[in-house]
């Protein structure tokens, strides 16, 4: 099922999420909708705050870029309880968007490689060090379990730039693409 995607401004994405347990009711359900969710978007990630539910979970499916690029990872995986052990490596300018911020794309710096601890669907425990594409979706997935959105890494001209399309989103004035929710005032 496609699930509407929380947009920006509403008070699910600047909260800080809480731990998923083995025995949260209807876990896989959940994860199957994400991915619904994401590709009817055309998104390559999804968190668990930008469907409304403030826990430590999101997905990653690098398959579309992985299409189109063969040294891209092959990756299609579900995160729960992840963690950012250690970030390392270059820094490195990339352009970012987000589901949850319509129509906005920005060039974030970030690390190239980090060091990750995480628990699949089936609460199996995993390490291991990713770089490149990789790390920088997972990054910013990551930021969105600790209610940061990646305009927040913008520096303050960037972000005063973009302030009358944010104010716009805020407002509901965006071109909707997906199922939406936002926080009406």
């Amino acid at each position: 099922m496609i699930l509407p995607i929380y947009i920006y401004g509403h008070l699910v994405l600047r909260t800080k999420c809480e731990v998923v347990h083995s025995d949260y009711p209807d876990l896989n359900t959940m994860i199957i909708n994400m991915f619904e969710t994401m590709h009817n978007a055309n998104g390559v990630g999804i968190s668990a705050p930008q469907i409304g539910l403030s826990l430590r979970l999101f997905l990653i499916d690098l398959t579309p870029y992985h299409d189109e690029d063969p040294t891209i990872p092959n990756i299609k995986k579900v995160f729960i309880n992840p963690e950012i052990i250690k970030e390392y490596g270059d820094e490195i300018d990339h352009d970012e968007g987000c589901l949850s911020i319509p129509g906005v794309r920005e060039n974030v710096r970030r690390k190239s490689k980090i060091s990750i601890k995480y628990m699949d669907e089936k609460f199996n425990s995993f390490s291991e060090e990713i770089s490149g594409i990789f790390a920088r979706v997972f990054q910013h997935e990551y930021d969105h379990l600790n209610g940061v959105l990646f305009v927040d890494h913008l520096s303050p001209l960037k972000k005063n730039i973009i302030n009358r399309k944010l104010e716009k989103i805020h407002k509901g004035k965006f071109e909707e693409l997906y199922p939406t929710v936002r926080n009406i005032k």
